[in-house]
């Protein structure tokens, strides 16, 4: 009931009211497992314009089990109380729409909390996981997650192990959309050599543009493209700004500068809105999920048709997830 209590208040980057306000309709709802880790520490670091952050170690997948499930509850308790719907296929996400009820996928962010015979892996999909990030910022059993280093490329860290090239073949045999935001750039690179379906980057950004550790070079986003797969714009500011600082005072001209290369290279099929909320700081000028409009006048300014403007709002992310769901 708290988790309930609290959804329906102003509180983080996506509750209730700042969805309405800023029609905002449904995304991903992260399963992601905390650690010891001071995140006001880390935020500090990254205002600065160079950081280098050393991974936290490994989490025993018991007890990211035992917070994997803590978590599942909570979005099970906001469906229960009629405030959001865990879909599992685009006509379930295309009903939310029509009725006004938030569209969630449920989404892993770093395997953890899954046992190397999968058997956590199957438990979720039953209950709507459609969505799995192998790594977030530290190793798993998987593969190697990429720290917050800027300026940095992002070929760090090893590959995906044995373990972690069987999960992509289970999470395509499941039909379970694989995300390849925050894993090594040989990690990136194992995955699309054993996928059979779009590679996905659920919230990243352009290397490009911001050398971060965490954003895509080119040659990854050429292989996205090549694979029929999108990226979803991340609103995280440190992912954004050429000089990578995690700070809010970021204009939204400099979103679009992302956009745009993004376009340039994966069409107008291939971009969308990651966001990243509630796990990052992101442009005051948006601040919530309340401030889409702002960004959203931002494209038509830039020229954006309204064509466009649905497939990045939400018919790219349609498409990619039928496509793998099939």
């Amino acid at each position: 009931n708290n988790a309930v209590d609290i959804f329906q208040e102003p509180h983080g980057h996506v509750n209730l009211c700042s969805a309405k306000a800023g029609g905002f309709a449904g995304g991903l709802f992260a399963i992601w497992i905390p650690d010891r880790q001071d995140f006001g520490d880390i935020i500090e670091a990254m205002e600065q314009s160079g950081y280098d952050l050393p991974l936290p170690p490994e989490i025993p997948q018991p007890f990211a089990l035992s917070a994997a499930h803590d978590q599942l509850s909570i979005i099970e308790q906001l469906e229960s109380a009629a405030h959001l719907k865990i879909c599992t296929s685009t006509e379930d996400i295309r009903s939310c729409f029509a009725d006004g009820t938030l569209a969630a996928v449920l989404h892993m962010e770093g395997a953890e909390a899954i046992d190397p015979d999968f058997e956590v892996l199957y438990e979720f999909h039953e209950k709507g996981l459609r969505s799995l990030g192998p790594v977030w910022s530290r190793p798993t059993r998987y593969g190697a997650g990429v720290p917050f280093r800027f300026p940095s490329s992002p070929d760090i860290g090893a590959a995906l192990t044995d373990d972690g090239k069987r999960l992509v073949t289970t999470c395509n045999e499941l039909k379970i959309m694989l995300d390849v935001s925050h894993i090594s750039e040989a990690g990136f690179w194992d995955i699309a050599s054993l996928t059979s379906a779009p590679l996905v980057a659920t919230h990243s950004n352009c290397h490009a543009l911001c050398h971060h550790s965490r954003n895509l070079t080119n040659a990854q986003l050429h292989a996205i493209a090549e694979s029929n797969g999108m990226v979803g714009l991340n609103f995280a500011t440190a992912l954004l700004r050429p000089d990578g600082r995690m700070v809010a005072d970021t204009a939204v001209e400099t979103m679009l500068q992302h956009l745009d290369h993004m376009i340039d290279i994966l069409g107008e099929d291939g971009v969308g809105l990651g966001s990243d909320f509630d796990g990052a700081v992101v442009p005051e000028i948006i601040c919530n999920a309340s401030g889409l409009p702002v960004l959203q006048e931002a494209m038509i300014t830039h020229g954006y048709t309204t064509a466009l403007m649905r497939k990045i709002c939400h018919e790219n992310w349609l498409r990619v997830l039928g496509q793998t769901w099939k």
